[in-house]
């Protein structure tokens, strides 16, 4: 794994683009942000969608200034709902490939309000999808989630092996596969899934109630606050960052005939404790002249978590050709003076 020098570092690599216009579903997101500015930094052309249910506008206007004014006239940007199937239908024409990145994330959201998180993350996605089907484009790859594992308890996961969904997000996550290989047998259209499993990066949101575990440890060691850990801290994740994920939707949207239309994971191989990850964040805050002292607190297990995962990636690394770039620590080494940044911000 290589530590980039800058952030100039987490573009995607070269890829042979075939032309035509790119829609990202949920391009105020964290993911979606990212792909959007990568797309306009490789010349292409995107039409962005979000409804700012969980999305910003300000990671629109940050992707504007990364990529430069010449860049941002590529960018079309259009507010609107993935549940509204006329606007799906609308935002669809002219397009090449589709990259559906809009849903409500976070197993303890999907608890709170399982109908909400079904409404947008299954009625929502087949609005899309259908609505690409119809319009005929040439590829669709879609956010999957390595919550769709369940219960299955051997690791590494491979994409074929996959239990008892363990919460409400993973039961609309596993429908959105079935209905994807439910419309390759159908209709022939190939909806392309990534699994992804615990991204990070800028973007991140800190702030929210269901924010992600580095962006909220991060931010709360930054102020010296105390830090809970759900457990006795020996969950383990395979941590991957941005730069991956975003190089895995082009490649899979690029990818032949025989690539699309399956499900990946999109990780890097490897786990991470959340002790390990503590350790891991001070010591990047440390090179940056941020100290914290502070020991974790120990709280119960969250609901609906799994214990460990860990991606075996040799399907996505055969299929696509994906090779992530960044392991946790080269990844957390790049995305530290953003959130570090961010903090000083508010």
């Amino acid at each position: 794994m290589k530590v980039a020098e800058s952030g100039q570092g987490m573009a995607a690599a070269a890829h042979r683009y075939t032309g035509g216009l790119w829609l990202v579903t949920g391009a105020a997101g964290f993911i979606g942000s990212n792909i959007v500015e990568t797309l306009l930094r490789d010349g292409q052309r995107v039409r962005a969608l979000d409804n700012f249910a969980t999305g910003f506008r300000h990671n629109i206007e940050a992707v504007k200034a990364a990529v430069g004014p010449d860049a941002a006239q590529r960018l079309e940007f259009v507010e609107g709902d993935i549940r509204d199937r006329g606007a799906c239908v609308a935002v669809m024409e002219g397009v090449a490939h589709v990259s559906h990145q809009a849903g409500l994330g976070s197993v303890p959201r999907s608890l709170a309000d399982p109908l909400t998180t079904n409404d947008v993350n299954v009625g929502g996605f087949l609005n899309v999808m259908e609505a690409a089907r119809r319009a005929g484009v040439q590829s669709f790859v879609y956010a999957a989630s390595s919550s769709t594992y369940g219960d299955e308890p051997n690791l590494p996961k491979v994409e074929h092996r996959i239990g008892d969904p363990l919460s409400p997000y993973a039961v609309s996550k596993l429908v959105n596969e079935i209905y994807a290989r439910n419309y390759k047998r159908c209709y022939g259209f190939r909806a392309t899934g990534l699994r992804y499993f615990n991204v990070f990066g800028p973007r991140q949101d800190p702030d929210g109630a269901y924010a992600a575990v580095i962006p909220k440890w991060t931010a709360a060691m930054l102020v010296d606050r105390e830090i809970t850990i759900n457990g006795d801290g020996k969950t383990s994740r395979d941590f991957c960052f941005v730069a991956n994920a975003v190089e895995a939707n082009i490649r899979a949207a690029l990818a032949s005939e025989e690539g699309q239309g399956e499900v990946y994971n999109v990780a890097v191989g490897h786990r991470t404790t959340l002790n390990e990850l503590f350790g891991l964040l001070k010591d990047e805050l440390s090179r940056l002249q941020v100290h914290y002292s502070r020991a974790p607190q120990h709280a119960e297990f969250r609901a609906g978590d799994v214990r460990h995962s860990q991606a075996d990636i040799s399907k996505a690394r055969e299929l696509l050709g994906y090779d992530p770039q960044f392991d946790v620590k080269a990844g957390l080494r790049l995305a530290m003076p953003w959130y570090v940044a961010q903090a000083r911000c508010r």
